[in-house]
């Protein structure tokens, strides 16, 4: 296991980062990292700051994108508690399978595959709330990082937003998620705008995804 002063880099990634960020296309909030935070952080991933993701783990902690309906794991901060490899800890998921790197106001999750959903190792995923399954998005997390400052997130995510969900997301906590009912992953769920709408951790919501997700596929059969 690489210590903390093997994992901080001179060739840092950060400036090629912070450009992606300064001209992105969505809004973007930078958490501040902190310094024992970001050290614990890269430990737990064995990354350096010489690769994107350690860089975003060291200087930030975390990333609000779009008013905040996606939100980037860092190292933490009081607005975003979650961090990198702590959520797969809380949540259950070894590291060697998959790294949730972040998520979005709607449930979706966002992962780095290390052979757990069968995509191409190294591949950021989405777990998308319209299907509840896994979808390689054929790129790695620095093309994650240009396609998320680049995209049109508006047509992107066209069948998951409400007419008031600028103002909706503004009063969320980054640390939960709105729950839809009826499910977007149900025929009934499919208009969104007639969806009720509730606040709840974003832990319960993957969950309660998985729960749907169990459920559904043991009817199927």
């Amino acid at each position: 296991m690489r210590p903390y002063s093997e994992l901080v880099s001179d060739e840092s990634a950060w400036p090629a980062i912070a450009g992606l960020f300064a001209n992105a296309r969505s809004p973007v909030r930078m958490l501040p990292s902190d310094l024992h935070a970001a050290r614990t952080c890269l430990e737990c991933l064995q990354v350096s700051t010489r690769s994107t993701l350690g860089s975003i783990a060291y200087q930030t902690g975390g990333v609000l994108i779009d008013y905040g309906w996606i939100r980037l794991l860092g190292s933490g901060h009081p607005a975003l508690t979650r961090r990198l490899g702590q959520w797969n800890a809380q949540l259950r998921i070894p590291l060697a399978s998959f790294v949730l790197v972040g998520d979005d106001a709607v449930g979706g999750i966002f992962a780095l595959d290390g052979g757990g959903l069968h995509a191409r190792r190294g591949n950021v995923c989405y777990f998308a709330p319209t299907s509840l399954e896994w979808h390689d998005m054929m790129f790695g997390y620095t093309g994650f990082l240009q396609w998320l400052t680049s995209v049109d997130l508006d047509a992107w995510y066209r069948d998951l937003r409400w007419p008031t969900w600028r103002d909706d997301v503004s009063e969320l906590a980054a640390d939960h998620s709105f729950a839809l009912f009826p499910p977007p992953s149900t025929s009934e769920g499919r208009d969104v705008s007639a969806a009720t709408r509730r606040a709840v951790p974003a832990a319960g919501l993957w969950r309660l995804n998985l729960d749907v997700r169990r459920s559904s596929r043991q009817i199927a059969r």
